[in-house]
């Protein structure tokens, strides 16, 4: 089997006994062979959650890759940096000073040529590829493909469906927007891609930007619809294009927008292309019953309404979300003929997604966590989940831009008006602003100015800093911190550093 979609590089699959990490060179599964020129890329931005998977990906398949970043310029993450170049990656900075006319330079998202590396390659004629162009096209090119979609749930979901297919032998390549922790090692700690074969690809697809419609997806799941980057009119049709084009759609019966989805496949003669899932149903394909939350985890019934069994599960991450997550994986699988029971014992040892309720320490009673949640859903799932348990949450809160803090204005009001306890309270800094022309008109201080009106405790403190040192300064044995936040990989850095300033100043 022949996947060539780099240019110049033919890729042979062998098959190996797993999927290995992203960078984990030595027993790559591929026979390269290499038409006259070797490939080479430049990725702006290669340090991003989108952007350093990909690299390693395209890597992996042949290619030269270099690259840039504002955090490295700026000294931020420096571990991940020096990991990247450990593993043959060629780093610039970020002045379009690294950038030659046989790179195809690959950019995030819009292309503009007020980054430095665009500019640079407009002027010495160097190809332009945005990452959803290049990740769709290898994507599409594997005669298999599983695109995880939704507002909420992806990069769990995706995780999920990777560790079930490696288990089961299926050696995938998958492309994640978040690390997998069972794919992590001493050597390995970014792993949110996994180098497979060329026969199956897994990738979290996203909708903010419209690149959702340039996916033709095997089997598309998608795990909720609501509103977030863009209007509920534009978000039903690209979910529906994307569900339409896949030869299966994995649906969620409990959210109205994906239950609506899977009405319109089978008003359209389509039915026998629907999976469905949900919590508590009876129609839906497969549903859990009997939820029962740990600690750390979920235990649940699960029901096969094809077969008629039943299975006992125990899953190693919190939350009733988390058990729709599962049921989405566990769809997607079974759309590819893994065995149900084979599916769940695999499940049973997923260990998570980093930054997705991650509890980074506890110091003298006081846990603190750092999660990903950052718009009303995602908030709503770890408030939901929190607060299963007793004990006052401090919830830091970093918006990530203000365009989504305006758009979801009164949806973040009502998320913590209506799941905050009365001891509860909320921090919020100003949200995550890289510069450009953003509407500002909206900000963190309105957001905690209305929850307050609503008899709840909010504070908008000048930065993240000041959000910090009131944390220290109001936290007792019990509480939960709750780091929140997106778009900003300096969060689990300050996660890391409250459990070391609580440690010091709240002595045992």
């Amino acid at each position: 089997m022949t996947w060539s979609i780099l240019g110049g590089v033919a890729l042979c699959a062998t098959r190996a006994s797993h999927a290995n990490r992203v960078g984990h060179s030595p027993h790559l599964p591929f026979k390269i062979k290499m038409t006259p020129e070797k490939p080479s890329y430049f990725f702006c931005g290669i340090g991003g959650s989108g952007m350093l998977p990909l690299a390693m990906i395209v890597q992996a398949q042949g290619a030269t890759v270099e690259g840039s970043d504002r955090s490295l310029d700026q000294g931020r993450t420096p571990e991940k940096f020096d990991w990247l170049r450990a593993h043959g990656v060629t780093l610039h900075p970020q002045d379009g000073s690294g950038v030659r006319a046989d790179h195809t330079v690959v950019a995030t998202g819009a292309v503009e040529d007020t980054v430095p590396d665009i500019g640079a390659a407009r002027r010495v004629g160097a190809p332009i590829v945005t990452r959803p162009e290049l990740l769709s096209r290898i994507f599409n090119a594997a005669p298999t493909s599983i695109g995880v979609a939704g507002t909420s749930g992806k990069s769990t979901i995706t995780g999920m469906i990777a560790w079930i297919l490696d288990q089961a032998g299926r050696a995938p390549t998958v492309m994640n927007g978040a690390v997998m922790k069972n794919f992590t090692d001493a050597d390995h700690p970014f792993a949110s891609a996994l180098i497979g074969g060329p026969d199956l690809f897994v990738a979290e697809v996203d909708e903010s930007d419209g690149s959702i419609a340039r996916y033709d997806p095997t089997v598309a799941v998608v795990s909720n619809i609501s509103l977030d980057h863009k209007s509920m009119e534009e978000l039903r049709e690209l979910f529906g294009g994307f569900t339409g084009r896949a030869r299966t759609a994995v649906l969620n019966l409990d959210n109205v927008e994906t239950a609506a989805l899977a009405q319109t496949m089978v008003a359209e003669g389509r039915g026998e292309a629907v999976v469905t899932f949900a919590l508590g149903r009876v129609d839906a394909d497969l549903s859990a019953h009997d939820l029962s939350p740990l600690p750390a985890g979920m235990t649940l019934t699960l029901t096969d309404r094809a077969s008629g069994d039943s299975h006992a599960v125990t899953l190693n991450v919190p939350g009733a979300h988390n058990v729709a997550n599962a049921l989405a994986a566990l769809g997607a699988v079974r759309a590819l003929g893994v065995p149900m029971d084979q599916a769940v014992a695999a499940l049973e040892t997923f260990a998570g997604i980093r930054r997705r309720m991650d509890v980074v320490g506890t110091a003298n009673g006081i846990t603190v966590i750092d999660d990903f949640a950052h718009n009303p859903d995602k908030i709503s799932a770890t408030l939901k989940t929190l607060h299963a348990f007793d004990g006052r949450l401090l919830i830091l809160f970093q918006p990530h831009g203000f365009g989504p803090l305006k758009l979801m204005k009164a949806e973040f009001i009502e998320t913590f008006v209506g799941l905050m306890k009365p001891d509860d309270v909320l921090l919020m800094p100003e949200p995550v602003y890289y510069g450009g022309t953003t509407d500002r008109s909206v900000g963190s201080k309105d957001i905690a100015a209305c929850v307050r009106a609503e008899g709840r405790r909010a504070e908008a403190l000048g930065d993240r800093a000041a959000c910090g040192d009131r944390i220290v300064e109001i936290a007792r044995p019990g509480d939960r911190v709750i780091v929140m936040g997106a778009r900003d990989d300096t969060l689990s850095q300050f996660a890391a550093e409250l459990v070391a300033r609580l440690r010091a100043t709240h002595p045992a």
